[in-house]
């Protein structure tokens, strides 16, 4: 027999929920409901069938009595039913069932309903099981959803247009990382995956649309961590005549907005650590940092001694920028667990930031950490070409002395640039990592839905 192919008028759960609040303990009400969902639970006392009705609402209790079940039905089968709201003699709001119909028929068994899927590999592979058996899934999905939504309407209020830049690049650029390759027969020439959205967004700051986001798919031809995908999505934003103070500014509202919207306030559980995501956040030079931390020196090899001295392998270093990297990565960041503006980065590390006033060896850069975590990188962008030109060049230095990830180069973007690029500051976040932070999940395959995996032989 060929199952319903739909159910018209659904209520959801609480709907039920607040008929049944009004009711004294044994009373039905008057009006009746129809709902739809998976049966998770199933009790038979005698005659009588109890069952767990759960949809995206919610969990709800069935009465089915002996005359109403003309259709029987198996724990995990999809239903319809349609009843009156009641609350039983122990205070438990429930539905009482008067016509139930069988709306998708479950094959395989499901997991052990009480503890649901604990196994971590099951839980990626099968996301759709982790779904279905455990809530705190569902909360976390929906968290996310919410984060995504009240930074689209925090950046739309404030007049920034949402954009689309090229995933496929002829080359690619904006961040320090190996891509993934492919080629194109129409083109016949080999194209990347885009591991940033930088530089397309910048033409677009050139091109007079001064205020820009992009909500975009990452990827980067690298391994796994907590805190690592190669497919991952980020938040980046352009605007004209600011600077990285004003980013700072708009990074603490925009991350504050979307906490409240996600998760009803900007206190969260990290790591272990209890976090407060409200402004004002604290902020610290990166040469300080270090030099409170022993580990600043222009030098490479006084750098590189001082490393070694505090128990730090630097074999895979080749040059002082990859060095003054790692003594950051190792001792500063790890320890930075309230929200923290990690400001002033050298220039040797920031390609397309502008040089400080006060400086020229260091650059108008921010990284904001939280609970050890780096989250968003920030700049005042550099908007003139021929220093952009030069900066190039620099990496190509970077390159040749074994920093294999440092950037090619854009002549075409420098083009751009020399049309004349207004003061901009520009902020990229990483949103798996900020819905990491605001789920309080220990690894982000827990909030990407179906995270990339070793193929299982």
């Amino acid at each position: 027999m060929a199952l319903p192919k739909r159910f018209p008028d659904r209520d959801d759960v609480a709907a039920v929920y607040e008929d049944a609040a009004a009711l004294d303990a044994g009373a039905e009400a008057g009006a009746e409901h129809r709902l739809a969902g998976r049966i998770l639970a199933r009790r038979d006392l005698g005659k009588l069938v109890f069952a767990d009705l759960v949809d995206r609402t919610g969990r709800i209790q069935l009465l089915i009595r002996p005359d109403e079940r003309s259709i029987d039905f198996d724990l995990g089968d999809i239903v319809g039913v349609t009843g009156v709201a009641t609350k039983t003699r122990r205070g438990e709001p429930s539905l009482v069932v008067r016509e139930l119909v069988l709306l998708g028929k479950i094959r395989n068994p499901l997991p052990d309903t009480f503890h649901g899927v604990t196994d971590p590999e099951v839980r990626y592979r099968k996301r759709y099981l982790d779904l279905l058996m455990n809530e705190e899934s569902r909360r976390d999905a929906a968290v996310r959803a919410r984060m995504i939504s009240a930074i689209r309407a925090y950046l739309d209020g404030e007049g920034f247009i949402e954009v689309e830049t090229p995933i496929l690049q002829p080359r690619y650029g904006g961040a320090f990382a190996e891509p993934f390759v492919t080629h194109s027969d129409y083109l016949d020439q080999d194209v990347y995956l885009r591991i940033a959205d930088e530089l397309y967004l910048k033409r677009l700051i050139v091109g007079g649309l001064e205020k820009v986001y992009e909500l975009a798919k990452d990827f980067r031809n690298e391994g796994v961590s907590y805190k690592h995908s190669p497919e991952f999505t980020q938040l980046e934003w352009y605007e004209a005549y600011a600077d990285y103070r004003d980013t700072m500014d708009r990074t603490e509202a925009l991350v504050s907005r979307a906490a409240e919207a996600a998760v009803g306030g900007t206190r969260v559980t990290f790591r272990t650590h209890e976090i407060d995501l409200a402004a004002p956040w604290q902020r610290v030079r990166y040469v300080d940092a270090l030099e409170a931390e022993g580990v600043w020196s222009r030098d490479p090899d006084e750098l590189r001694a001082k490393l070694a001295a505090a128990g730090v392998d630097t074999h895979a270093d080749k040059t002082w920028a990859q060095l003054v990297d790692h003594a950051y990565s190792h001792f500063v960041e790890p320890k930075l667990i309230q929200p923290t503006f990690v400001y002033d980065w050298p220039i040797e590390t920031s390609p397309f930031a502008r040089k400080t006033d006060d400086d020229p060896t260091l650059v108008e850069r921010f990284e904001c950490v939280v609970g050890g975590m780096e989250f968003a990188n920030a700049f005042s962008e550099l908007n003139d070409s021929v220093e952009q030109a030069e900066r190039f060049e620099m990496q190509a230095a970077e390159r040749a002395a074994g920093a294999s990830e440092a950037e090619h180069g854009d002549a075409d973007f420098v083009e751009a640039m020399s049309y004349g690029m207004p003061p901009t500051g520009g902020c990229g976040i990483g949103m798996d990592r900020l819905a990491l932070v605001l789920t309080g999940r220990d690894t982000i395959r827990d909030v990407i839905l179906f995270p990339a995996l070793r193929r299982n032989e």
